[in-house]
């Protein structure tokens, strides 16, 4: 092997861990986004805020799954970057560019499922009746325990609709 074709094969395999690299930094900050259905969480821009405070009794609570309405597409990335690289390793010539490209396609799906997986939050649908009659439906992170009967306050203004014991 010449000396030329051992520099351009360190090079690629350089760029390729590069790329790895900075895929995989995305991903992870991607991933640090704190998106919550948590009555106890406020983002910066809620506090500070007035909020309409009103009381009821739960009426009923059912289990529920929150999934994320996007996805930031860093799964997608990510997964084929890694998917990629792994696969480069494989063959040589043509075989490596098919089983590379391949490898990038199944790398993109596994990301993309295991992301939509980890956009998913335990949630719990909670009807109240308002002590003006009136009934309301939120949904919220299973993070309280709530339940049939129980005295809440519904916090809503700014942002939104929380449900939280009395």
């Amino acid at each position: 092997m010449s000396s030329t074709h051992l520099m351009l094969s360190g090079i690629r395999t350089g760029r390729i861990f590069a790329t790895a690299a900075l895929v995989g930094s995305l991903a992870l900050v991607a991933g640090c986004a704190n998106d919550t259905a948590s009555s106890s969480v406020y983002s910066y821009g809620q506090a500070q805020q007035e909020q309409i405070v009103r009381t009821g009794t739960v009426v009923s609570v059912r289990h529920v799954v929150i999934q994320k309405d996007r996805t930031s597409g860093a799964g997608v990335v990510a997964g084929g970057a890694l998917g990629g690289v792994a696969a480069s390793t494989i063959g040589g010539g043509t075989g490596n560019v098919l089983a590379t490209i391949a490898g990038g396609l199944l790398g993109a799906a596994v990301g993309n499922t295991v992301e939509n997986q980890v956009g998913k939050t335990q949630g719990l649908e909670i009807t109240v009746r308002l002590d003006n009659g009136e009934t309301r439906v939120v949904a919220q992170a299973a993070d309280v325990s709530l339940s049939s009967g129980q005295r809440v306050r519904l916090i809503s203004g700014g942002g939104p609709t929380r449900v939280v014991p009395i």
